[in-house]
Formats: C-alpha cells, structure tokens, sequence
C-alpha cells in the first residue's frame, strides 16, 4: 500500500486546494468582501492605466512606474483570487501540476517586480526633489525603460528557481495543498526529499529582493530628508514633502503587510492555520486596492482628470 502510494504521488498530474481550512462553512460569507476587494482593485488599476494614456501631461517617470505598478498589481491579485473565489463558490479545488507551478512563479515573480517598481518611484522622487533642474535629462524615457527591463529581468529570474525546485522532488505523502493557491512551502512540504535547499532560497530571495530594495527606498529617502529640511520655510518643506506622501503610503501598502504575512508564517506556529491564510489573502488583495486608491487621491492630476471624465460623463 505505501508503495502504491508513492507511485501515484511520485509525479502528481494535479493539487487539491483546501481554500481556507477550518472555515468552510463560511467560505460564501468571506467570498462576499474578497470579491469585493478584487473588483475595487481590478477597476482602479484599470482606471489608472487609462488616464496616464488618455491625459499627455501624465506621460513622464513616475506616471510611468505607477502604470508599471498597476499592471503588476492587477497580474499578481488576478493569478491568485479568481481561484479562490471559484473554490468558494464552485468547490472548484482541483489546480494541474503546470498550474500550480505556473502560479507559484507569477506569484513570487510579480511580488517581486511590485517592490522593485517602488524602489524605482523612491529614485524619482529622490532626482525630483534633490537634482530639480536635472530630473528631465536624468531620468530620460530610455532610462525610465531600461529600469523598468530591470526590474522585470530581475524578478523573472529570480523566481525561476522556485517552480523549478518544486518540479525535481518526489511527493509520496499527499497532493493536498492547506491553503488557497500553490504557495511555495506549502506545497513542498508535501515532498519525500530534504527541501532545505527551499527554504535556503526563500530566504535568499526575500533578502536579495526586498532587502535591497528597502536598503535603497531608505537611502533614497535619508537624501530627500536632508533636502526638505534644508528648505529656507515650512511651507516649502511641507508643500515638498507632500509630493513623496502618495509614495510612502503604497509602500506602507506593500511593506506591512508582508512583513506581517511573513514574520506569522515563520514564527505564528501557535497561530491557526485559517489565520495564517486570511492574512496572506488580506498581503495578497491590500496592495492592488490600496495603491489606485493612493494614487487617485493624493496625486492631483490623476484626481483632476478622473473627476473631469465623471461630470464629462453626466453632462
């Protein structure tokens, strides 16, 4: 029988997704704000994308990494809450082996290429209000597209290892996977092999990627500090400081979050699974609703422009 076993599972055609294990029963209910969060942030990011191309004077840097952010953001929620819902809604658990993987590098590849995009932005801002008078020569279209290429190469490679040590084991045990997509180590615990070398990974990972990027958002930031206060009035200082809020409210957006999914993951070992789970749906939906919303708000000529496409509309 153990033999059998291990031949069925050696090379699993498919997963089984449990969802939120230990909240079946309310698995409609929580479907009803996720759906919610999702359509907020599927519309937003949309809307942003088509006012930086509708509005011309929007076609500059740091226009160009927000569209870059709304696109990572609608890929990375898209590749992880459609199957969830499905599963709440259609007892849809089963995901093919290719799937899985498939979603496994989307999922690390784009939250990847989400923090990068914001080191990205802390370099704008720090050009904008540092070297004024030099921003449009520094930071000229085939820069801003060579450090978009950047980050994306960056992320893509990256990511590759994780599929691609998830493909080489054997699993033996089960292909049941305790949570909503194909999240890394949840699915290699089900291998019969030593996964240090995954976890080895992971933490290089998160150290290359957001360790770096955080490293240079802050040294980005200690620079701009120094220029606000040298300003000669206080309104000057706040009136520029205020350029950088919308900034540091989407990496506040990104950051908390995933330091908290991530510090839980690691050290929560009394915490239930189910609340492990709600809080790597709540990592993986905040951001893409938050930042068009940050965006829109905070930046002046993005709200301007959507309100004047609503009253054009009602008139």
């Amino acid at each position: 029988m153990s033999d059998s076993n291990r031949t069925n599972f050696t090379n699993p055609s498919s997963f089984i997704l449990l969802g939120i294990p230990g909240l079946e029963a309310a698995h409609i209910w929580i479907s009803i704000p996720f759906c919610a969060m999702y359509a907020i942030a599927v519309f937003g990011n949309f809307t942003i994308l088509f006012i930086v191309k509708r509005e011309p004077s929007l076609h500059g840097p740091m226009y160009y990494f927000l569209c870059m952010l709304a696109v990572s953001d609608l890929v990375l929620s898209t590749s992880t809450l459609p199957k969830l819902l499905s599963i709440f809604w259609f007892n849809s658990r089963e995901i093919s082996f290719s799937a899985c993987l498939t979603q496994m590098y989307f999922v690390h590849s784009f939250s990847g290429m989400e923090s990068g995009i914001l080191m990205a932005m802390a370099f704008d801002r720090y050009v904008a209000i540092c070297h004024p008078l030099r921003h449009s020569t520094i930071l000229t279209n085939s820069v801003v597209v060579t450090i978009g290429l950047a980050v994306v190469v960056r992320s893509g490679i990256l990511a590759l290892p994780y599929p691609l040590l998830v493909r080489r084991w054997p699993y033996c045990r089960t292909n049941i996977i305790s949570h909503f997509y194909c999240e890394h180590i949840a699915v290699v615990n089900l291998a019969c092999a030593d996964i240090s070398i995954n976890s080895y990974y992971g933490l290089f990972d998160l150290l290359s990627v957001i360790g770096m990027d955080v490293f240079f958002i802050a040294m980005s930031y200690t620079q701009i500090l120094r220029a606000i206060f040298c300003l000669p009035t206080k309104d000057a200082r706040l009136k520029t400081f205020g350029t950088c809020i919308s900034h540091l409210c989407a990496i506040s957006a990104l950051y908390i979050p995933d330091l908290f999914s991530s510090l839980m993951l690691r050290f929560g070992h009394n915490v239930p699974l189910h609340v492990l789970i709600l809080i790597t749906v709540v990592y993986h939906l905040v951001p893409p609703v938050l930042h068009p919303i940050i965006y829109g708000v905070r930046t002046k000529q993005i709200r301007g422009r959507l309100i004047q496409l609503f009253t054009h509309k009602e008139t």
